[in-house]
């Protein structure tokens, strides 16, 4: 598949995506569609009337959207700093999962929820993730809403880098020359906000390496995105909810206590959470993977830039020279990654 040409104005991605994506998950469609593992589509699977630069664009502009509201997600948390972090990770599984069980019920699929309940092993490794998911999130927006929407970025750079790095620690894959300059590159960037700057970036680290592990569990789970998530959230679920309910009986829960305007964005949590998820799903599945690796990165870009020109944050030569640093890894990394998905291309 060829790779995506812009095709609208950035803003308009998300809009126009979601729009291009709601066709394909009517449940007519759901065969093959997002309640599968995500996996690069064989030709015949697409319609013989659509071109394949057809599908790869959409999946481009699905995948973009997906990358530009995880990026600009930080304004959207920054609405209800009224509202302690750990509780708004809770209406977030809360209201995820109502959201999820609904698009399951609109494709008549929850069907697809069985793998991952069978057995202690697979609600072992689901409850694993939903671990590491939550904690991933709590950290996340804690930080936002703290004013370190710089270092959560930070945390998102590193990802692709502690992918290769737990890629050669657990299941022992050899890494290319330039692949071990990006990791020592990195681990040179965090090394120096220690010393410069006096400071452990462990808000970055906890993110990734959750958001790490967190993909390496996926990895090992037969579940598509949207079933993988709804196991997640349902196995969290008990705790959510009973921390809610809690809190509301004591009068120290937000709902009912707080205006309606925050009240709303607490509310609306589930879908913020959903749609990028089912964005990205769809996007996924039909563009190649180099053009993924490479839009991954517009969700940490986004964050920088907010985080500096919006939210004013610190940012001197020392954190400049760190950054530059690590962005010097990925740049290393991604055209190692580039290259070589090249040469498998065209041996």
């Amino acid at each position: 598949m060829q790779s995506v040409r812009a095709m609208a104005p950035p803003a308009s991605w998300p809009a126009l995506s979601f729009a291009l994506f709601l066709r394909d998950i009517t449940p007519g469609a759901r065969q093959g569609g997002l309640t599968a593992p995500l996996a690069r589509p064989s030709l015949g699977s697409l319609s013989a009337h659509t071109p394949i630069s057809s599908a790869a664009a959409r999946g481009g502009l699905a995948a973009a959207g997906a990358f530009l509201i995880w990026g600009t997600v930080p304004v959207y948390w920054k609405q209800m700093t009224a509202v302690s972090p750990v509780e708004l990770i809770a209406h977030r599984i809360v209201w995820s999962l109502v959201f999820l069980l609904g698009v399951l019920a609109w494709q008549r699929n929850f069907s697809s929820l069985r793998p991952g309940l069978a057995g202690a092993r697979a609600i072992g490794l689901n409850l694993l993730a939903s671990v590491m998911l939550t904690l991933n999130w709590g950290v996340y927006v804690w930080a936002v809403n703290t004013g370190q929407v710089i270092e959560s970025s930070l945390g998102y750079f590193l990802v692709p880098l502690c992918n290769v790095a737990v890629g050669s620690l657990v299941f022992h894959e050899k890494l290319r020359p330039l692949q071990w300059t990006a990791i020592g590159l990195a681990a040179a960037g965090v090394l120096l906000l220690l010393v410069r700057v006096g400071h452990v970036p462990w808000v970055a680290l906890t993110i990734a390496f959750t958001w790490t592990i967190y993909g390496l569990l996926k990895k090992r789970s037969p579940l598509g995105p949207i079933a993988g998530l709804t196991v997640e959230t349902l196995l969290i679920f008990p705790v959510a909810a009973g921390l809610l309910l809690w809190w509301h009986h004591t009068g120290e829960g937000a709902l009912g206590r707080i205006d309606a305007r925050t009240q709303a964005f607490v509310l609306s949590a589930g879908v913020v959470t959903a749609v990028p998820l089912l964005l990205f799903a769809h996007g996924a599945q039909r563009i190649r993977l180099t053009t993924l690796g490479l839009l991954q990165y517009l969700a940490p870009t986004v964050q920088f830039l907010l985080g500096v020109f919006l939210y004013h944050e610190a940012f001197d030569g020392a954190r400049l020279q760190a950054f530059s640093i690590i962005w010097a890894g990925l740049v290393l990394y991604s055209a190692d990654s580039f290259w070589s998905q090249r040469r498998r291309l065209f041996a």
